[in-house]
């Protein structure tokens, strides 16, 4: 959905289980990073996304809390924006291993717009004690 909607993935990386962040009385979840070629505005990338979600079947019922689906825009070349809708990097990427491992993973050298570090150092100088395992090896 996301090639049909959004644009073709140039890099994917692989899955990985993580312990629940933020909310952790629920079961773990499934993160992978997607790189994708798109030539949009990040506000109309938002609305693809969300759309995607909602067909399938995302329900927006408790912050942090399980869900079939969350698509979130990381980075944007780039691009750094706040508005009420969209932040852009994500606001607590550089807090999250089960974002930093992917990202990590599909480009160690692509530099936080913001931090000016690399997804590698971010990784490396991550607090973040979660527990992160590749659910499918193969493709790293």
């Amino acid at each position: 959905m996301i090639e049909a909607e959004v644009g073709p993935i140039t890099a994917a990386s692989a899955i990985y289980e993580t312990e629940a962040w933020g909310v952790v009385d629920q079961d773990s979840f499934l993160n992978m990073a997607l790189a994708v070629e798109y030539y949009g505005t990040p506000q109309r990338l938002l609305s693809a996304t969300q759309q995607i979600e909602n067909v399938l079947g995302r329900k927006r019922t408790k912050h942090w809390g399980p869900r079939t689906i969350d698509i979130d825009i990381m980075l944007y070349d780039s691009i750094v924006m706040d508005t009420d809708q969209l932040t852009i990097p994500h606001s607590m990427m550089h807090e999250r291993n089960f974002v930093l491992f992917p990202m990590a993973e599909l480009d160690p050298h692509l530099v936080h717009p913001v931090l000016q570090k690399s997804m590698q150092q971010l990784l490396d100088e991550s607090t973040d004690q979660s527990f992160v395992t590749v659910v499918n090896p193969e493709y790293v």
